[in-house]
């Protein structure tokens, strides 16, 4: 038996998804204009989330710190899902939903930018990040799927895929978060 239907299915799927991502030009241009400020300022991005989105935040914090396309100066970026035993003790000590919350609180300032990703929008933890947030007068972006659950309309910058298929709207996610570096690339090159 073969899984070509499966291959052109998800191809099929993906090529549609990727494509509804023509409709968020004005919201990575002002995903764009954030990041580009904070890091013009010396300020730093923290980016979270969870299980996938979460690799998916250490991904593009990488490609920050590190570099994307080309040699260049470094830029501050740190993953706050990255670090096992702050995330156990925070989890144990506050509660799963404090977990990135109390690090925004220890590591966040004025002006730096929190980046969230969630595909269902629903994540208890990236809500309670990006109030942190906003008490703290952190500029956020939340990177959503589905209808963006009751984290819509939480961020500065909503960028919402349109599926409901956690696999295409992940492969969505690593598009904008990719073609975000090459943007930051061009502009702070």
């Amino acid at each position: 038996m073969s899984d070509a239907p499966q291959l052109h299915n998800a191809i099929a799927a993906a090529t549609k998804t990727l494509q509804s991502l023509a409709d968020l030009e004005g919201q990575v241009e002002k995903a764009s204009d954030l990041i580009e400020q904070c890091l013009r300022a010396g300020n730093k991005l923290l980016v979270c989330g969870n299980g996938g989105s979460a690799t998916d935040a250490a991904h593009f914090a990488t490609e920050l710190v590190v570099r994307f396309a080309k040699d260049r100066r470094a830029h501050p970026a740190i993953c706050l899902a990255s670090d096992g035993g702050l995330l156990t003790a925070a989890a144990n000590d506050y509660g799963f939903d404090e977990i990135f919350a109390r690090q925004v609180a220890a590591f966040g300032q004025a002006e730096d930018v929190l980046i969230c990703l969630t595909t269902s929008g629903k994540s208890k933890n990236i809500v309670r990040a990006m109030e942190e947030a906003k008490a703290r007068k952190l500029k956020t972006i939340a990177f959503l799927g589905r209808d963006g659950g009751p984290t819509i309309g939480i961020a500065d910058v909503d960028l919402l895929v349109s599926s409901d298929s956690t696999a295409r709207i992940q492969e969505a996610h690593q598009l904008l978060l990719h073609v975000l570096c090459e943007i930051i690339e061009a502009r702070l090159g």
